[in-house]
């Protein structure tokens, strides 16, 4: 029932935050005698706060039209290369761009949109023909088009590495680290000619059991019953997946939000001074982040919950018992697809550790196809996205393609 408070809740404040936006557009504009031009400013900010204190359902667009590459405007068309129910394998075509390395990006299936990666595809564009999986929201997805498991996760891995075609670069960011090391221990099993060159893992929970996190131990404290009973909500009508049952996005953004509470706290502050302040660089700054923070997403129940077992209950990929549609999934039968991981130093939800340990599990890979890359001073966004992620992950993560394509 919590899924249809919440939407109770949604639309009750609907009507409500309206006029508090109106409200702050009417106060913002130039009242003669009005006592104390400050007064005023502060209640244009309070009403504005108030006005934009809530959550998106709709993916954000990703807003790449062009980059810059070689001194020169290159214009950039999204493209659906593949698609199915549950997700899309989006292409980001340069045009008249020349052959470059074709990388996958996998985007986490999370509380948030694969518009959590446009700087990390920023980056990548000029040197790449980048590719993403840009996965849909769950709510949005009628029953009628069945379940959505840990193994189709796996499977649409697999699939959309095959649409690329033979010798590209799949790259896992976060969650899908693991599904990206099974599909390509699958692949390689299977003598699969569209097996990548390389694989990048970055800040995965390959193995949890490596470093404990805030995330490692809630997972811990509790059994899948309890995940289910506490987290678990069918969609609400009038949504096109009513009736489906999901992990609703806005739960894990609260989860999140729980985990720093205080930077939070003075994120809005700040926001609020911005506000009254008419500071343009503030706000554009508070929006940059907080816009896509607040765009959630609903994960299918059964993905959700298989992920928490396998992953963060048995550790199955670490511990050799992980299997696929019934086959074993061995990253020991990897030997030709390179390895990097990376790794933040302040990683507080895969820590240090987890995801290095991918490096154990490839036995049969050669040393010179294996690198590991710590970046120091950085949390989990930061190995992915930001100043540090474009000037010093990036590059290695660029060299070791040029090195291993």
């Amino acid at each position: 029932m919590m899924y249809y408070a919440y939407q109770a809740y949604a639309d009750a404040m609907t009507p409500i935050q309206a006029l508090a936006s109106a409200t702050a557009e009417l106060m913002e504009r130039s009242w003669p005698g009005f006592p104390g031009a400050e007064l005023q400013r502060r209640f244009a900010a309070s009403c504005s706060l108030l006005g934009g204190a809530h959550l998106t359902h709709k993916r954000p667009p990703f807003g790449i039209d062009s980059i810059r590459a070689n001194g020169h405007e290159v214009v950039v068309h999204e493209e659906v290369a593949a698609a199915t129910a549950f997700g899309s394998l989006l292409h980001f075509a340069k045009e008249g761009a020349e052959t470059q390395p074709r990388v996958l990006l996998v985007s986490p299936m999370s509380g948030h949109f694969a518009t959590l990666l446009r700087h990390t595809i920023r980056t990548m564009l000029p040197d790449h023909d980048v590719y993403v999986t840009d996965w849909h929201n769950a709510r949005d997805i009628p029953v009628s088009e069945g379940s959505f498991g840990f193994d189709d996760y796996i499977a649409h891995v697999i699939e959309f590495i095959e649409a690329i075609g033979g010798g590209a670069h799949a790259i896992g960011v976060c969650q899908p680290a693991v599904a990206v090391l099974a599909a390509v221990a699958l692949m390689e099993a299977a003598d699969n000619p569209a097996r990548p060159a390389t694989m990048t893992l970055m800040g995965g929970p390959i193995d949890t059991t490596r470093a404990p996190t805030k995330v490692t131990e809630l997972a811990e404290r509790h059994s899948l019953a309890w995940f289910e009973a506490n987290l678990i909500s069918p969609v609400p009508f009038p949504h096109e997946g009513a009736g489906r049952r999901v992990y609703p996005g806005f739960l894990q953004l609260g989860a999140f939000m729980a985990m720093n509470p205080m930077r939070h706290a003075r994120a809005f502050g700040r926001y609020y001074e911005a506000l009254v302040d008419h500071d343009a660089g503030g706000l554009a700054a508070h929006h940059a982040f907080y816009d896509e923070y607040f765009a959630v997403m609903d994960l299918p129940a059964e993905f959700y919950l298989e992920t928490v077992d396998k992953v963060f209950h048995r550790q199955e990929l670490a511990r050799g018992t992980l299997a696929w549609r019934g086959m074993k999934v061995d990253p020991g039968a990897i030997r030709r697809t390179a390895l990097l991981t990376v790794e933040g130093e302040r990683d507080d939800i895969c820590a240090v550790g987890q995801t290095s340990v991918a490096h154990e599990l490839c036995s049969g890979l050669p040393a010179d196809k294996k690198q590991h890359h710590l970046q120091e001073g950085v949390g989990h966004y930061g190995v992915f996205s930001g100043r540090r992620w474009a000037g010093e992950v990036y590059p290695r993560i660029r060299d070791f393609i040029r090195a291993h394509g």
